[in-house]
């Protein structure tokens, strides 16, 4: 299946590893640029991504979240993709991957939502509203993104990139992605008891306030789940690439040396909350 992807990549060139990052909706391939940044990376290539459909890219054919994750296993296939990190948008891209069994390899995924509770009432209703009022609601979460951008505790220039990926967005793109979006949050019923049964190495970050959200039950299961980390950041983190690039890096390099260690027996990853 080829799609056009719009790539930006860092690493040394004697990089044995390869991480391909997701980013969340709305957002480009550069707004991975601080993680890529940090010095714990350096080592290590990065492939960073634009969905199509995002940040002013031509649309895919189809929506789904299901049809992103195929592409995107497809991508890296192609890219031989050690790990796999996802924001926002990107991590349910990432978690449809693993539960699908179109990618095994470990997974950091970052402010995921795995079903309709996890999202804010008010946020889906405004998905809602666009089978209504068309691209008007797109064009008001579109305003918001902008704005929340604009606030978000990062430098001048991060935040203005930021600002610049989600005026790019085109609002019918907006609306037919959130639809689709939602369609399938609403069919979350036992994928967190997939996520888990898939054995895939996995470390789930989120804040205790911010992008996506866990019901109690999903916050049980992935913390009783042997290979799964979870962490909760204190406060609210909105941006989590962007605000906490360290702690994104941390995770991705425990994965990696778990693959490291797989050369002599499956490594040990016992859950944590913290």
């Amino acid at each position: 299946m080829n799609t056009d992807w719009e790539i930006v990549e860092s690493g040394s060139a004697g990089a044995t590893k390869t991480v391909l990052l997701l980013p969340g909706g709305m957002c480009s391939a550069r707004s991975y640029a601080d993680l890529m940044g940090d010095r714990a990376m350096a080592g290590t290539r990065l492939v960073a991504v634009t969905f199509p459909g995002q940040a002013g890219t031509p649309p895919p054919t189809d929506f789904s979240v299901e049809h992103y994750a195929q592409i995107t296993a497809d991508l890296a296939n192609r890219e031989n993709a050690d790990v796999v990190v996802g924001f926002s948008m990107g991590a349910v891209i990432a978690a449809e991957m693993v539960t699908a069994g179109s990618f095994t390899g470990p997974v950091v995924l970052l402010g995921v939502s795995l079903s309709t509770p996890d999202e804010p009432a008010f946020f889906r209703a405004i998905i809602r509203l666009g089978s209504v009022l068309g691209t008007l609601p797109a064009a008001i979460l579109k305003r918001g993104a902008i704005s929340m951008a604009g606030h978000a505790t990062l430098p001048d220039e991060r935040r203005a990139a930021l600002r610049a990926d989600f005026a790019l967005n085109n609002t019918t793109d907006i609306r037919r992605s959130l639809r689709a979006y939602l369609g399938w949050l609403k069919r979350g019923e036992g994928r967190v008891e997939r996520l888990c049964a898939a054995g895939v190495p996995a470390w789930v970050v989120h804040a205790e306030k911010g992008d996506g959200g866990l019901t109690g039950h999903e916050r049980q299961v992935l913390d009783a789940c042997p290979h799964v980390t979870l962490i909760t950041l204190p406060g609210s983190v909105f941006f989590i690439p962007n605000e906490v690039p360290e702690t994104v890096a941390a995770a991705i390099t425990e994965a990696l040396g778990g693959l490291r260690s797989q050369n002599d027996e499956p490594p040990l990853l016992p859950s944590r909350s913290e």
